[in-house]
């Protein structure tokens, strides 16, 4: 699902029960909401009533596109026709004028429960055929008789926490699921999503273990969780978040969590607030920029092509040409834009000159940025390394604490690294990217080079005797 609402431009209705073999029509979402009112509300029923149904049917609709429900089980569709499981729809009919034009007004509209943002589904039936514990079509039309308001149509039938959101925007709403599998090393939103995902559906499967740190990279922990969840649920067992493993992380959370249900647990703001800027280019700043420019720099001493640069975090002049001289060496479209596919090229060729070092503490030497970015809950030779790093430092700088090497990034690891990141006016948030990464192994050289002593160097002392 995406991470906040829009609506859709278009919307796939199959024409039948989900399981039945029938056709599948896609046509505007507007269009689409006009023929599903002209098909179960009359034209001649008061205003009122005709837009407070309107905006449960947009409400409903919206849930099913926002929560992937057919989607994410399989299906090649967005939503039925049939009035068992969906909305009525007949697929060519001619829709009431007075019905258009309201749908025309008010169709990038919906309803939410106040606190969350994804859109109520908003259950209805008629009333007198069916009744249920959502809008009743026919007593709406009582309601407005007795002159209420739309809106306090719905709050009779839904309660007074719920808000009509409007103005919002229309997008292409493709699938959500990522362009490329997910794995360890990968990060931006779309971990940040699956993390927060995870972490809910282990409450309800405790056997699967908890993402210390939701903060959008996919480190060992995450993996360990991804692990668990496809074992429970009959998947490949790998840790890597292809198609089938985030549409079926999609479809538990959404059923852990209610959203296809009028008694939603919801989802708030604060779970869908991006973390990471897309595409980077020229007045970009931030650790995405440090971490750019710490590969490009790396990367130009083993390819003469790539222009080397220097790393503070600022997107300027500089960057672009080495971005731009990048591209042209991998083949790229060369707009000095990093984008996705900037990124993986650069990433993966610095990973891949990384990954044939062998990761060995030997005193005195550093290895580079591992390229996947280490913290709370990471495991691995590239924390035992780091480790090793920081007690070295340790000795010198009381204010850095000394840690068990236990390959485990835990409470004791993420205070020497804040202590370091605090030395150097870093952003103390324990993560080691290749900016605290640098700095860690700048400063144990420093020490290292300044405590050895160098051939033909005085000790200090006298010799002999």
């Amino acid at each position: 699902m995406p991470t906040l609402p829009t609506i859709p431009e278009f919307i796939t209705v199959h024409l039948g029960a989900p399981d039945e073999n029938a056709q599948n029509v896609t046509l505007p979402f507007a269009e689409y909401i006009a023929n599903v009112a002209s098909s179960e509300v009359y034209p001649t029923w008061p205003e009122s009533a005709v837009r407070a149904n309107i905006y449960a049917q947009l409400s409903f609709a919206l849930n099913r596109v926002y929560t992937e429900f057919y989607r994410s089980r399989g299906y090649d569709f967005d939503i039925t026709s049939s009035t068992a499981y969906d909305q009525s729809f007949v697929n060519g009919r001619n829709v009431f004028s007075n019905i258009e034009e309201i749908v025309s007004e008010i169709f990038n509209s919906y309803i939410r429960r106040r606190g969350n943002i994804e859109p109520l589904f908003a259950a209805y039936c008629d009333g007198v055929e069916v009744r249920c514990n959502g809008l009743s079509q026919w007593g709406s039309v009582t309601l407005a008789e007795e002159g209420y308001t739309p809106y306090g149509i719905l709050t009779y039938y839904y309660g007074d926490d719920i808000d009509i959101i409007s103005g919002v925007d229309v997008d292409g709403a493709s699938a959500s699921a990522p362009t490329y599998p997910l794995s360890v090393g990968s990060t931006g939103d779309a971990v940040r999503i699956l993390q927060l995902r995870l972490n809910r559906i282990s409450d309800n499967y405790p056997s699967i273990p908890k993402v210390s740190s939701v903060d959008g990279i996919f480190t060992n922990d995450t993996e360990a969780a991804v692990i668990r969840f496809q074992e429970i649920f009959d998947l490949t067992p790998d840790g890597i978040v292809g198609n089938a493993t985030w549409y079926a992380v999609g479809r538990i959370y959404s059923a852990v969590k209610r959203l296809n249900e009028l008694d939603s647990e919801g989802i708030k703001l604060d779970e869908v607030t991006k973390q990471y800027p897309g595409a980077l280019s020229l007045g970009s700043r931030g650790l995405g920029v440090s971490n750019l420019q710490y590969f490009l720099s790396y990367l130009s001493d083993f390819y003469s092509t790539i222009a080397p640069l220097t790393i503070d975090g600022i997107f300027g002049n500089e960057t672009r040409e080495s971005v731009i001289s990048a591209q042209k060496t991998f083949g790229l479209i060369e707009d000095g834009v990093v984008g996705e596919r900037t990124w993986n090229a650069i990433y993966e060729a610095y990973r891949g000159i990384v990954d044939t070092i062998p990761l060995k503490y030997i005193e005195g030497n550093v290895l580079p940025y591992p390229g996947i970015p280490l913290r709370t809950g990471s495991t691995g030779e590239s924390v035992l390394l780091l480790q090793q790093y920081l007690n070295v430092i340790a000795d010198f700088y009381p204010e850095v604490n000394s840690v068990e090497l236990t390959s485990y990034f835990g409470p004791q690891t993420d205070s020497a690294v804040r202590a370091i990141q605090g030395l150097y006016g870093l952003d103390q948030n324990g993560i080691v990217a290749s900016a605290t990464w640098d700095a860690i192994t700048s400063l144990y050289s420093d020490i290292i080079n300044g405590s050895r002593l160098n051939s033909g160097q005085y000790p200090g002392f006298e010799i002999g005797g």
